[in-house]
């Protein structure tokens, strides 16, 4: 069993699918000879060769509309993004058609593409290159949205997302590609998508993440167990369609709740997990839901970018807030 970081776990669920599944194609910029921006796809052209790693032009209308109209005919397209800001000129093709085929046709058509690309902040990249825009994707009716934060969980997602009848967006924290390594096998087994995953069990307050936050969320778990707190960590890892079961669950144990995202924090994924809270879960609430999130500001350049996304110690001050209202 190998010991593999989030990327790497990325590239080893990619090979396998292209081994099980002659459908399943791989393209976007630089993907092919150069293996990605990142490596995400190293070794995959010698692999499989130019028809099945395609190296594509700067245009990522083209590149979204062919993934539409290869997935529409049976072929299951994973396309890249280079970078989250490059996602924008697609959104027409991914809101208006592939999130739209299996209703527009009534089911007699589906869209199996898969959306991957690097995104968030934390590694000095210029503008336009560390956005979080989970909260635009997971607008959009009929495409889900999936965030891993753990090697293991990269692999088996990306497997469930590349296998899935519709549109998955992949959106991969770069800034944790490379943070811890796990021991994965390369079995083939998925995991699924559309859930939550408990991180940590605790009694005394929840802190709910996904991506990249889980670095600093599970560090600020350790500092408050430290100081004699339990502390349930939640990883929602699918945040559309959002299962929202499991947070309310937890927050039925622990009666407290701080969510942690790094995008901004006016009408993100943190607001409808808050929402869901006080619609579903207010009688078990103890003390107000909190959200420690980015600046509604335009992501700084880097030497500031650490100043934006939220910190431990900014975890933990949310948390004691909370802990303290009786």
């Amino acid at each position: 069993m190998a010991e593999i970081t989030l990327i790497e776990g990325v590239t080893m669920a990619l090979a396998r699918a292209m081994e099980e599944d002659p459908s399943v194609v791989m393209f976007g910029e630089d993907v092919g000879v150069n293996g990605g921006v990142f490596r995400a796809t190293a070794g995959l052209h010698d692999k499989f060769g130019d028809d099945r790693v395609i190296d594509t032009p700067l245009a990522e209308v083209m590149i979204a509309g062919m993934s539409v109209g290869m997935a529409s005919q049976g072929i299951r397209p994973v396309a890249e993004a280079q970078f989250c800001g490059f996602t924008m000129p697609m959104i027409d093709h991914i809101m208006c058609h592939a999130g739209r085929l299996r209703n527009r046709t009534r089911g007699r058509m589906s869209c199996p593409m898969v959306l991957r690309f690097p995104s968030g902040g934390g590694i000095h990249a210029p503008e336009h290159h560390s956005e979080s825009p989970e909260a635009l994707f997971a607008h959009m009716p009929g495409v889900r949205v999936v965030i891993p934060s753990s090697p293991s969980r990269a692999y088996g997602l990306m497997l469930a997302a590349i296998r899935d009848p519709d549109p998955v967006i992949f959106m991969e924290p770069k800034r944790i590609y490379r943070w811890q390594k796990e021991e994965v096998a390369d079995d083939g087994e998925e995991l699924p998508m559309d859930v939550c995953y408990t991180l940590r069990d605790g009694n005394d307050i929840t802190l709910v993440t996904w991506g990249s936050m889980v670095k600093e969320t599970m560090q600020a778990a350790d500092q408050l167990e430290e100081q004699g707190l339990s502390v349930e960590v939640i990883d929602v890892a699918t945040v559309s369609p959002l299962d929202m079961d499991t947070i309310i669950e937890s927050v039925e144990r622990t009666g407290r709740c701080v969510i942690i995202q790094e995008a901004p924090k006016h009408c993100g994924v943190a607001s409808e997990i808050a929402a869901g809270l006080a619609d579903a879960g207010i009688w078990h609430l103890h003390a107000p839901v909190k959200r420690v999130c980015g600046y509604d500001v335009v992501m700084p350049l880097y030497r500031n970018e650490m100043k934006y996304m939220p910190s431990v110690r900014r975890i933990v001050d949310a948390a004691k807030e909370i802990l303290e209202v009786s």
